[in-house]
């Protein structure tokens, strides 16, 4: 990949949420980085993943666990399956350079399961860079309006 676009970014986001919703999780898993992480904070403009609690701070191989758990036949959260639905605004592009750059998107995520529906809104952080000639996730977050709730389980990635 020799020249990272705005439009480039944006399809990328687009992309990410279509495999989220159709549960490609395999296609979604190998969007991300060997070191990408998906980072839900806990506090609004929180900083720091590591030293304050937060929702969601999963690495690869946590990823990797969670996608193998909801593909699995015995897990009986999922039964029946939840579903989702991402609702985006179009990606606002806040950096683009050689190696990749930074989209913030607004959006509105509905999950379902059986007769429960729930709806989140917030935005997501896409920093994204070149691995192996692809533009892979280095860092989702994920800002839900109302972080500081409480919450039931959320099965799903947003």
């Amino acid at each position: 990949m020799s020249h990272i676009t705005s439009q480039m970014l944006i399809d990328f986001v687009y992309h990410e949420a279509d495999l989220l919703d159709t549960k490609a999780l395999d296609a979604w898993l190998a969007l991300f980085a060997q070191d990408g992480v998906y980072w839900m904070p806990l506090q609004p403009d929180q900083q720091d993943a590591r030293l304050m609690g937060s929702l969601m701070y999963e690495d690869r191989v946590l990823l990797a666990t969670r996608v193998e758990r909801l593909k699995g036949k015995r897990t009986f959260s999922q039964q029946p399956e939840s579903r989702c639905h991402h609702l985006l605004q179009q990606p606002r592009v806040l950096q683009v350079h050689d190696q990749g750059g930074r989209t913030r998107t607004a959006s509105h995520y509905t999950e379902t399961r059986a007769d429960e529906q729930v709806i989140y809104a917030g935005w997501a952080t896409h920093d994204l860079q070149i691995e192996s000639g692809e533009l892979r996730i280095r860092c989702k977050r994920v800002d839900l309006v109302n972080c500081d709730a409480a919450f039931g389980n959320i099965q799903l990635f947003m």
